[in-house]
């Protein structure tokens, strides 16, 4: 059960793989192509801070929310999560959201990602893929660790300036954005529906 624990935080931990920047049109690289060579970059860079874990946290975060900056949208992620209530929220209190779940996100998952030990991934094909390659699509990918399969699915979507970008995570078939949003609505009960305060309780 401790070995599926780590498993499942290791998973959701690679929802921060940072997908490289595509910048033709169409894309250069397919979703899949580019998901794997990014994840062999980011696994690299933790191998490389991960002497910081213990003796200089700070940095080693730092680092891995650099990595995160490159490929997640987190003005989508939070309006996503905010989902009905991002209605009433201000531009700039959808950014803070954003910020606030960069900061916490990278450093809770960041944590799972010095557990790497070498698993095995297996990148599958899309199904059902679009017949467009600008289209948003899903990247899906196993874990392999002692017999446990794990599937991800990275929700993605190019930007404006041709980028492939993370807006949401499916871990197992769990819809992640939807976990944090059940939390988020739980916080805006709590405080009357002042999304300031939900912010600044958010962890």
């Amino acid at each position: 059960m401790k070995n599926i624990t780590k498993l499942i935080a290791l998973s959701v931990a690679l929802m921060f793989v940072p997908l490289l920047a595509v910048q033709a049109q169409p894309p250069a690289q397919s979703a899949v192509e580019a998901a794997e060579q990014s994840v062999t970059q980011l696994l690299s860079r933790v191998e490389e801070l991960r002497p910081y874990f213990e003796s200089d946290k700070d940095r080693y975060y730092a680092g891995i929310e650099e990595e995160v900056g490159n490929f997640v949208d987190f003005t989508q992620v939070a309006t996503g999560v905010m989902a009905r209530f991002s209605e009433d929220a201000t531009d700039a209190q959808i950014e803070a959201f954003g910020e606030k779940l960069r900061a916490t996100l990278t450093r809770f998952y960041g944590s799972a990602l010095v557990e790497y030990g070498g698993q095995e991934l297996n990148y599958m094909p899309p199904q059902n893929p679009p017949e467009d390659p600008t289209a948003p699509t899903n990247v899906r990918m196993q874990i392999v660790s002692d017999g446990t399969r794990i599937e991800l699915q990275y929700a993605m979507f190019l930007n404006d300036n041709n980028e492939w970008k993370l807006r949401n995570l499916y871990v197992g078939g769990i819809n992640l954005r939807r976990q944090y949003h059940t939390q988020f609505a739980a916080l805006m009960a709590r405080h009357n529906n002042d999304i300031d305060a939900v912010i600044e309780a958010w962890q």
